[in-house]
């Protein structure tokens, strides 16, 4: 069962999404939260898997709450999801920068949204697609970020492929499929590349994955 925590200033957002979550099987909201300040005191009390998060609310914002979300050993099972109206591309990096899984925009469709939810609950990395094209747009006009350069040198050939595929939005068994390898194995290879680079989760592997230069975008 996926427990999911909604939180959002708008009760009829709230009431939305809650609707179409409690008619599935496997997934159950354990709690509704109005602010950030609510929902962080929510998440430590239920654990949620999954926190859906809005990103701009009254008090403590959806950003803040994911950083603090993300700061607390206790809530390491969370993963956050912000969702917001917006898909501007600060919103973006603000969100991933802060710990959050993944960022969707609330126009989605219903059986996207189901999906994305199941997705970020096994760990993977989440981006509505509206919003990767500008993401890596983005990143590659940063900076080369040397640290996370020197932290990429330790790791393997065979980590460094599984964190670029992994910035291209590949699922494990997607991996697998590229670099013909067990979809176990790949697992491995990534979560080993999480170990190495410190990263909290798949978006933040994305996150690095670009900002060192690992990866570039395709350029039509």
């Amino acid at each position: 069962m996926i427990r999911v925590l909604l939180v959002d200033d708008q009760p009829l957002i709230r009431s939305g999404f809650r609707a179409l979550l409690d008619l599935e099987d496997d997934i159950e909201v354990v709690a509704e939260a109005a602010d950030g300040a609510e929902g962080l005191a929510l998440a430590r009390e239920h654990l949620p898997d999954i926190a859906l998060i809005d990103i701009q609310m009254p008090g403590l914002d959806g950003i803040e709450t994911t950083r603090r979300i993300a700061a607390d050993p206790s809530l390491a099972c969370v993963h956050v999801v912000i969702l917001t109206n917006y898909g501007l591309e600060e919103y973006v990096f603000h969100a991933l920068r802060a710990g959050a899984a993944g960022f969707l925009v609330k126009d989605i469709q219903p059986e996207d949204f189901l999906h994305s939810v199941r997705v970020a609950a096994r760990g993977d990395a989440l981006l509505a697609p509206s919003i990767t094209r500008r993401l890596i747009d983005r990143y590659v006009t940063q900076p080369f970020a040397t640290a996370v350069g020197k932290a990429l040198e330790e790791l393997t050939n065979r980590e460094r492929e599984a964190v670029a595929l992994v910035a291209q939005g590949l699922s494990n068994d997607e991996i697998a499929d590229r670099m013909v390898i067990s979809p176990l194995t790949a697992k491995t290879h990534v979560n080993r590349a999480m170990t190495k680079l410190h990263a909290r989760d798949r978006a933040q592997l994305v996150v690095l994955a670009y900002e060192s230069g690992l990866v570039a975008p395709r350029r039509s």
